[in-house]
């Protein structure tokens, strides 16, 4: 259960992290601002210190819920498994924190709804992807080395 944890932690905070730089770097691609750590904090009335710690629980949350009960599933490789569990927060943030937060079901009311949709699954697939391979167990490391060998 220790490595688990470490797994959890590991992935969740690097992936978040991953996925934070994406989106501060967003507006430079041509995509809107997606300070989620700001929405955050302005949803809670928090400081927006606070906003971006509870931005980082819910990735390692979110962790938590793919090495425990996602990942065991399949058996394909690390990345495309994190591609696919990064199919659920992208859902989960568009159908239903969006309209909680006042942006609308898949990001309706924003200014560019498309655009803020399409933002939003490549930082959810880029958090995916990272924490499809930050979360690889020594045995998983192991294995594909061999494959590659033979």
């Amino acid at each position: 259960m220790k490595t688990k944890i470490k797994l959890i932690l590991k992935g969740g905070l690097i992936a978040t992290a991953v996925m934070t730089m994406f989106m501060l770097v967003a507006p430079l691609m041509g995509m809107p601002k997606m300070l989620i750590g700001n929405s955050l904090a302005g949803f809670m009335h928090i400081p927006v210190f606070f906003g971006w710690i509870a931005h980082f629980m819910i990735g390692t949350t979110l962790a938590a819920f793919y090495v425990l009960f996602f990942k065991p599933l399949f058996h394909s490789g690390n990345a495309l498994k994190g591609l696919l569990f990064a199919i659920i927060p992208f859902v989960m943030a568009q159908a239903v924190m969006m309209p909680i937060m006042g942006g609308g079901f898949f990001s309706i009311q924003s200014s560019s709804p498309i655009v803020m949709v399409m933002g939003s699954l490549a930082g959810h697939i880029v958090y995916g992807i990272i924490l499809g391979l930050t979360t690889r167990t020594e045995y998983e490391t192991e294995k594909s080395h061999q494959c590659a060998v033979n």
